[in-house]
């Protein structure tokens, strides 16, 4: 008995089993689940497939052609900058580490210090067979106000190399246009950025680590991005990057990033990585700007750029800040630039656009950030309109803004304006001490300075005394906030004293790069 209950215990499971298969079977066969699966052979439109439509996978991307035809317009640029004597007199010398040179040094006057003869890399790209080349700002920069003394280009066929002259520069978008003396060089083609997608694959090509030409692969993994890295050469940066996460590094700066049909999309810039070499991020140049950039240099000698007149909060130096404004209004998703000001005069006042505005779109396209509206911009001409999508106590509104050709400058009126625009703390040089410092009449020292305000990216050091503005003798705050107000221009040259150190110094400062706005 017992053995005829174990027969039918395995029998039964037996049938179970085949039971289930067959239905499993007849199941999926019916379509009635297609995870996975394709339905009658064909695979659903919306399938994010890697495979077309009858299965079969792919045919992958050849990076050959593209690369060959790239590399031969891919230049490599060497640059010298002479050593530089470094006056001791100097009020903000750094200390060198070493007690006894600083202090011997001091006290004995052992002469100024030699800054020693830097050598630097980089890549650039042909643009056309008569010898244009573009490249990064800061591949030919000084470090300085300048350019690198000397500037080599090595063409990578038949290793020419050729001496370059500067043609210009923007140090705002970090473009630079160089030139040689050639001709029927091979040169690139100019892609569309608005073509390129995200996922997209790319190649970044240059000379990094000063190896010979090198090609990485990578894909389009943002665009439009901001990082803040070109507000340490201008007052007004310009960003609007394509992110990829090919391979760049030191030396790839001016090189090309190109589309697998060889056209170029952009000119490696930048990296993300906090070791000082590539850790997975990119950033590069849309083609759009660079074009723009690169043919008003050319035609002009300096970009002819468009203004919104508009000042926005800079979230470099007030992160946050931006955001904040926008809760405040009742928007909790982030995106959208608070109009801090809209000076009257300016394209944006005349369209109608307010202080305390959002902007949301620029020619229909979302917006984030200010530095992320003036990447859109940058592209476009004075004179130019774009329409601008904004919202007002939550009802949202278009107006067409006819760009200008400067900035609207921000008038200062008061004692107060001048310190807040300034980002310092003033105060006035009383009479006697006026005349002990040899300064007729008196002046405006400068007693602190904001880690956040407009000066503190300066070279001025604190205890400057201001004695004159645009060539314009000035004896008190009052006087200094009249000169700057009745300033036509945004650049403004202050000139001054250190108490204890000889010699007349001048500074020039952009009113519009204030300590918690951009403006363009």
């Amino acid at each position: 008995m017992k053995l005829k209950q174990i027969l039918l215990v395995i029998v039964v499971s037996m049938l179970s089993a085949f039971a289930g298969v067959f239905l499993y079977g007849k199941f999926a066969r019916n379509g009635a689940s297609t995870t996975g699966l394709p339905v009658d052979g064909k695979l659903p439109a919306n399938y994010a497939s890697f495979f077309d439509n009858k299965g079969n996978a792919a045919e992958p991307t050849d990076f050959t052609k593209a690369a060959e035809s790239a590399i031969p317009a891919v230049v490599h640029i060497k640059t010298k900058i002479p050593a530089k004597k470094l006056d001791n007199n100097l009020p903000n010398r750094g200390r060198t580490g070493d007690p006894f040179e600083d202090f011997f040094g001091d006290m004995f006057g052992l002469g100024p210090q030699i800054r020693p003869e830097q050598r630097a890399s980089g890549s650039g790209v042909i643009i056309s067979q008569d010898g244009y080349i573009v490249t990064n700002n800061h591949v030919v920069s000084d470090g300085a106000d300048g350019v690198a003394s000397e500037i080599k280009v090595t063409l990578n066929e038949g290793r020419k190399t050729y001496t370059a002259k500067v043609v210009g520069r923007d140090p705002s978008s970090d473009i630079a246009v160089l030139k040689v003396e050639a001709n029927n060089l091979p040169y690139m083609i100019y892609g569309n950025v608005d073509d390129v997608k995200l996922g997209q694959w790319v190649l970044a090509v240059g000379y990094p680590f000063n190896l010979e030409a090198t090609v990485t692969a990578g894909i389009i993994s943002a665009k439009g991005r901001s990082i803040g890295i070109n507000g340490q050469q201008s007052m007004s940066p310009v960003e609007s990057f394509i992110q990829t996460d090919a391979a760049v590094n030191q030396g790839n700066s001016g090189g090309a990033l190109i589309n697998t049909n060889g056209q170029l999309v952009g000119i490696n810039s930048a990296i993300l990585a906090p070791s000082g070499t590539y850790a997975g991020y990119s950033f590069a140049i849309p083609v759009n700007i660079v074009k723009k950039v690169v043919n008003d240099i050319i035609k002009y000698g300096d970009v002819k750029r468009g203004y919104l007149g508009i000042s926005y909060f800079d979230e470099q130096k007030t992160p946050g800040e931006n955001e904040r404004r926008l809760k405040q209004a009742g928007l909790q998703g982030g995106d959208g630039v608070y109009v801090l000001e809209a000076p009257d005069g300016g394209g944006a006042s005349k369209a109608g656009v307010k202080k305390g505005d959002i902007i949301t779109k620029v020619n229909g396209t979302p917006v984030a950030s200010g530095l992320q509206m003036s990447g859109i911009i940058a592209s476009a001409q004075p004179g130019d309109k774009v329409r601008l999508t904004y919202l007002r106590g939550g009802k949202e509104a278009n107006a067409d803004v006819t760009l200008s050709d400067k900035p609207s400058v921000s008038k200062l009126t008061s004692a107060d304006q001048i310190a807040d625009q300034l980002g310092v703390e003033l105060a006035n040089v009383e009479a006697k001490r006026a005349e002990q410092l040899r300064i007729n009449g008196g002046g405006v020292e400068i007693k602190n300075i904001r880690p956040n305000g407009l000066l503190s990216k300066s070279r001025i050091d604190k205890g400057f005394i201001i004695t004159a503005a645009n060539g314009q003798r000035v004896k008190s705050i009052e006087e200094l906030a009249k000169v700057l107000s009745s300033s036509r221009s945004s650049k403004v040259e202050l000139e001054g004293i250190y108490p204890g150190y000889s010699g007349l110094y001048s500074y020039q400062i952009n009113l519009d790069g204030d300590d918690d706005s951009g403006a363009f």
